[in-house]
């Protein structure tokens, strides 16, 4: 006859208080084998699909409270973020900065939605799937991608990536015919706001693309790329192309006006130099005149000087008649009157005269010996 077990006891005939009390013993045993957070930077973020938690100790349900606290000790704290991150940007890596800062040891999951499920809830992408699940590899706040994330979490999503919190922005996101699709999210307490960086979105960056199609575009050109490839037509080509030689032609005269404008101001700096220069001379050149003609100067002195000396040579001062010859100094002797001399008042009215007035002046010398 089979056995009979009561309420109080489970089906292997162990009561139902000692049985929980030995699961609980022996889960404790079991050491968290979650993947730690990276260390290093020298290779990119692995794949959830390639490095999926295997980690088969209960993953107790925390509170932002104790997670800021620093517990568990054992195990990180895993946060998963997700989006899509088109044109990936500052705003999406401070995003994943905060994200990973939340808590003192902190595990960064990144989920991002394959091109499918972006292109049917919002709209056409820059870059493929591939290319976003690359940008985000590369970034340094990311431990682990998930790719292909779901646009509305799960239940079963949360349990199998065992995550304890979803970091987001706390503006509501209407999707999928949800006024926010982390409404049971938030409700579970597993909620945590980061803040958007202002001024930076992927739909800023496409805008502002838009805006300067044709400038891209001539850009483009300029570096090569077909109209094909780019999608102009043929007259826009060929205006493209124009806009470009005017602008080198632009480009140039420009820098024609900069190199005459330096010529320019170097011309006026030495011709400012040099009429400096010429200013100082000129006061030299001035006061070396002055001091050599001027009322006072030394040419004056010089003269009369000269004229002095040669007015004492042309009529030197006679010794009175009273006075001896022998008193006179040896060493010099008065010369004779030049005979070439003659009277201011009466000058000789003619060569006959001049000679008679010469032989009376020789006369007069033999007289005086």
């Amino acid at each position: 006859m089979p056995v009979l077990t009561t309420d109080a006891e489970s089906e292997t005939g162990i009561p139902k208080s000692l049985s929980n009390e030995l699961l609980s013993e022996t889960m404790e045993e079991i050491e968290h084998t979650c993947p730690q957070p990276r260390l290093t930077l020298i290779a990119p973020a692995p794949f959830a699909d390639e490095i999926s938690c295997q980690c088969q100790a209960p993953h107790e349900k925390l509170t932002i409270t104790q997670a800021r606290l620093g517990t568990p000790v054992d195990r990180p704290v895993r946060v998963y973020a997700d989006g899509i991150f088109d044109l990936f940007h500052s705003g999406h890596a401070r995003a994943l900065m905060q994200a990973k800062t939340l808590f003192p040891n902190s595990y960064l999951l990144v989920g991002v939605c394959s091109d499918d499920l972006t292109h049917k809830f919002k709209g056409f992408t820059v870059m493929n799937e591939t290319e976003r699940y690359e940008a985000l590899r590369h970034c340094r706040y990311v431990d682990e991608v998930i790719r292909d994330a779901p646009w509305t979490l799960t239940p079963e999503f949360l349990e199998k990536h065992k995550i304890d919190f979803v970091a987001h922005d706390d503006i509501p996101y209407s999707s999928a015919g949800s006024d926010d699709v982390y409404k049971h999210i938030k409700e579970a307490g597993m909620f945590v706001p980061t803040q958007r960086t202002e001024g930076i979105s992927t739909s800023d960056i496409i805008t502002r693309i838009v805006r300067d199609y044709d400038v891209y575009a001539r850009r483009n050109l300029q570096r090569g790329y077909t109209a094909k490839e780019l999608n102009v037509s043929f007259i826009n080509e060929k205006k493209y192309r124009f806009q470009n030689q005017v602008d080198k032609m632009k480009e140039k005269v420009k820098n024609v006006e900069e190199k005459s404008k330096e010529f320019v101001n170097k011309v006026e700096e030495k011709s400012h130099d040099l009429i400096q220069k010429w200013e100082e001379k000129s006061r030299e050149f001035i006061g070396n005149f002055l001091e050599l003609f001027g009322p006072d100067g030394a040419w004056k002195q010089m003269f009369q000087e000269r004229s002095g000396r040669m007015l004492q040579a042309l009529s030197p001062r006679q010794s009175p008649t009273s006075s001896p010859t022998r008193g006179r100094s040896p060493s010099r002797s008065p010369s004779p009157p030049s005979p070439w001399v003659f009277n201011k008042a009466s000058p000789p009215s003619s060569p006959k005269a001049a000679s008679a007035s010469i032989s009376s002046m020789s006369e007069g010398d033999e007289d005086e010996k």
